[in-house]
């Protein structure tokens, strides 16, 4: 079910050019171009790429790339936030610009939106119990969890589900699926290996690790904008400059390192 759209928060890039007030411009100067308002979503909740802090502000990863990239355009941008299951709906019904949120760009997607050059590149693992009840090389008669609509979910729901005694559960987010592994109604989850090590630094879940080798699923996230649209371009251009300028790796080593 598409939960309705709901505005959260907004994290805003306004940029404004200053001038002295007592100086006049000079007749023949050119006017200064005129700052274009995009919307961007974002999920909100999925740490550590996109959350809501305790005071209702919009953080993450995903947010500070935005806000570089909208600083590089000279654009004034609004983030929202918007489950999960209707970031692509809502995007196509025209309730703002565009999509960041740790999207994987998929063929599936693909033929539904366009998407930019790659900002970032995951892995997926598994997540259990460092008890050794968890062999993710002898997986039978085990109860997995995954964030629905995820290349993790895709996963494991072709490869286990129904499979040798397994059952797949599937969350509407990845920390609804921590929680109940937590609590023992699931074996293990399959997520992004980013926001499975944040996890496993909250206070609570030393019982916990990442089991078995990272899963290197040609996962590559991108922003996503309507068909044809040349924010596409602008998007890419942007990129382009902060992995240049060293802005990029700046922003990753302050959230992953």
């Amino acid at each position: 079910m598409i939960k309705p759209f709901a505005l959260l928060s907004v994290a805003a890039v306004t940029l404004v050019g200053c001038a002295k007030q007592d100086a006049p411009a000079a007749a023949d100067a050119a006017p200064a171009a005129e700052q274009r308002n995009i919307v961007i979503a974002t999920e909100a909740a999925y740490p550590p790429f996109n959350d809501t802090d305790a005071n209702g502000n919009i953080v993450g990863f995903d947010v500070d790339v935005m806000n570089a990239l909208c600083a590089e355009m000279n654009a004034k941008c609004q983030i929202v936030a918007q489950d999960w299951d209707g970031l692509i709906p809502s995007l196509l019904a025209n309730k703002y610009d565009a999509i960041i949120a740790g999207m994987s760009i998929t063929p599936e997607r693909q033929a539904q939106v366009d998407f930019s050059d790659s900002y970032f590149s995951n892995t997926i693992v598994w997540l259990a119990k460092n008890d050794g009840s968890f062999d993710p090389n002898n997986i039978t008669n085990k109860t997995l969890a995954s964030q629905r609509s995820t290349t993790g979910a895709a996963y494991i729901s072709e490869r286990f589900d129904g499979k040798d005694g397994n059952r797949v559960n599937l969350y509407d987010t990845y920390t609804n699926a921590y929680l109940d592994m937590k609590s023992g109604r699931s074996d293990a989850v399959m997520a992004e290996k980013v926001s499975a090590s944040d996890w496993l630094k909250q206070p609570g879940n030393e019982a916990f690790g990442l089991i078995g080798d990272e899963i290197d699923n040609n996962d590559n996230l991108g922003i996503a904008v309507r068909k044809g649209d040349s924010l596409k371009a602008d998007f890419d251009a942007a990129l382009a400059a902060i992995k240049a300028n060293g802005k990029l790796a700046e922003i990753e080593k302050a959230h992953f390192q």
